[in-house]
């Protein structure tokens, strides 16, 4: 019997949308993964409803191949700095890294965030530029910039000495060095240089077993999954092994339910895993990221991985608005605290908390596109319930209130740069760096308390026309930075239930942006507007006009409706005041205020 084939581990690293999945796409039809028989499905790791539709990876996947001879397990990580606890743990699992680039757009924030995790773990890099095929594609250019961001994160110099692959990774074509990949050129170059270029898994396979956990999943059957990296030794599926969680805790040990492997895009049953290969475990339902496996008769433990703190949180509970069960399957808050907790067992950077009500629970993130993430999920599934407007979640250091700080790296057209600064002037921003990146755009590098950063993404979008491009990440803890402005304009709050007509929102529109439309549902308490100016303002949004046999031209004017704002998820939990909720079914966004009837809501502000 031949033995395991040679490994490597390599995982995929880039800014958002420079090609990553795409890739991946190619190197498994490359090598043969996709049967002659199967569908062939367009970024079949973004296998998430979400991913796909945004059109961003949002967990960390593995995926191998066989070329010539070598097994390549590929680890898919995301590009968003939300996401970035999954990169940190994805790089653990393997010996190198694929770095991504543009050919027209070049390194990008998320570019420079990702690979200074990976030089941080001394991992060598091969460098793809991608998209060779692009009309504004400037390859010469792209790698002068890779090279200064290299020396920028100083890295070591023999990792300074990168191969260079030219690809069209959507049409499977790759080359060494910079040019046009030729029509016949297939993706043997970049397969060659990876098995050439990043170093085979150390580990010993006779040594006592030693396996790091990186991630979790779970399954319907087997419960909660471990997934990670045999460090050294050889795992065996009938054979006992230790969990050691660090500290005073018990060691536990037993056997594994299942041992699976990664084997093309699916997991396989093993009898055994050596050194260097990635792992599923199934049997042990206590497990956490950080934690280690080892041999019973040697229980070593490795050190323990970090995971980035949540910096935002957000309440959930069921829907108690008049129209609260009529869309969703699942409305009670035992629905909503189990699928919560079922969530914290594969995502480990959203933390549960109880509040003072038995209902409402407190879940706590890594940012508003990973919860709103979350809330489009549950949506999804069939869940009813209402969220509160994300707050951050403050430290206390050295007896003084800390929050969070964010550096942020905003990518502009030059003539919005104004723009960009005065939108940071009023949320206590301050700009670190102002230099021209593209031809006409110019990169602003700015810090800004993380309150002060929210909803700030969609204002810039808007006041740029949608041409700005902007990434944070966490920096550390500032001193409380005090009060920072919130919504311009007051609510226009229903004052009774019904249904709306033409004739009262083309009223209402004047004094301000109306969110419903005409023959829309609203109840007392329900937001349907924002003012146009501060202060809420009690509005009539049913009332139908007086039908009187008087008739005058002006009335019989046609009416002239503005289209309402279309809410998002993101967009409606950064519209809210603290006093206001956003009630989210599968079909349904509304927004509304916590106290539905107006006395009540004038008893709570005395």
């Amino acid at each position: 019997m031949s033995g395991p084939l040679p490994l490597r581990n390599v995982a995929l690293v880039a800014h958002v949308d420079h090609g990553k999945t795409t890739l991946v796409d190619a190197i498994l039809r490359a090598a043969g993964t996709f049967a002659a028989h199967q569908q062939l499905v367009e970024r079949v790791m973004d296998s998430n409803d979400q991913e796909r539709e945004r059109g961003i990876t949002i967990l960390a996947k593995a995926a191998s191949v066989v070329w010539q001879g070598t097994k390549i397990n590929l680890v898919d990580t995301p590009g968003h700095a939300d996401f970035g606890g999954e990169v940190e743990r994805a790089l653990t699992m393997v010996d190198g890294v694929l770095l991504l680039v543009d050919a027209a757009e070049g390194p990008l924030p998320q570019t420079r965030y990702v690979l200074s995790k990976a030089v941080a773990a001394d991992l060598p890099a091969v460098v793809v530029i991608n998209k060779v095929d692009r009309t504004d594609a400037r390859p010469d250019e792209v790698l002068d910039l890779v090279y200064q961001l290299f020396l920028d994160l100083e890295v070591p110099d023999h990792h300074i000495e990168f191969p260079v692959i030219s690809a069209v990774a959507r049409e499977g074509r790759s080359m060494v060095g910079i040019g046009m990949p030729g029509p016949d050129d297939d993706l043997s170059a970049l397969l060659d240089t990876l098995v050439h270029y990043i170093p085979a898994p150390i580990g010993d396979p006779a040594q006592p077993f030693q396996g790091l956990v990186t991630n979790l999943d779970a399954s319907d059957y087997l419960g909660r999954l471990a997934m990670g990296r045999v460090v050294r030794g050889t795992l065996r599926a009938n054979r006992p092994i230790a969990l050691l969680k660090g500290g005073d805790a018990p060691v536990v040990s037993r056997k594994p339910a299942q041992v699976l492997g990664i084997d093309g895009l699916g997991r396989a049953e093993h009898a055994e895993l050596v050194a260097g290969d990635l792992f599923v475990l199934a049997g042990f339902p206590e497990v956490e990221i950080g934690d280690t496996f080892a041999d019973p008769a040697d229980p070593d433990p490795l050190p323990r991985l970090t995971v980035d703190e949540p910096v935002l949180r957000m309440t959930f509970g069921p829907n108690t608005s008049p129209l609260a069960g009529k869309d969703g399957a699942f409305v009670t808050s035992r629905h909503i605290r189990e699928r919560l907790e079922r969530e914290t067992l594969g995502n480990v950077a959203i933390k549960l908390e109880d509040t003072d009500s038995p209902d409402v629970m407190q879940v706590a993130g890594r940012g508003e596109l990973q919860l709103a993430v979350l809330i489009e999920s549950m949506r999804r599934e069939g869940y009813e319930m209402e969220v509160s407007r994300p707050e951050v979640v403050t430290r206390d250091i050295d007896g003084k209130r800390h929050e969070p700080l964010e550096e942020g790296i905003a990518d502009v057209p030059d003539e919005y740069v104004g723009t960009v600064t005065q939108t940071l002037a009023p949320r206590k921003g301050k700009v670190l760096d102002m230099r021209p990146g593209d031809p006409g755009r110019t990169v602003i590098t700015f810090e800004a308390p993380a309150r002060g950063l929210l909803g700030m993404r969609g204002e810039m979008l808007t006041a740029t026309r949608g041409t700005a491009l902007v990434h944070t990440r966490h920096r550390g803890w500032i001193p409380w930075v005090g009060d920072l402005p919130t919504r311009k304009g007051g609510a226009m709050v229903s004052d009774r239930s019904g249904v709306t007509t033409a004739y009262v929102l083309d009223n209402l529109q004047q004094r301000g942006e109306m969110l419903v439309g005409p023959g829309e549902t609203v109840y007392e308490g329900m937001i349907v507007g924002e003012n146009a100016r501060a202060g809420d303002m009690v509005v009539n949004a049913v009332r139908e006009k007086q039908k009187t046999n008087i008739r005058t031209h002006a009335a019989d004017d046609a009416i002239k409706l503005v289209p309402p704002r279309e809410l998002t998820i993101e967009t409606a939990i950064e519209f809210i005041a603290d006093d206001e909720l956003v009630e989210v079914t599968p079909r349904f966004l509304r927004v509304r205020k916590r106290q539905l009837r107006e006395q009540d809501r004038r008893r709570a502000g005395k």
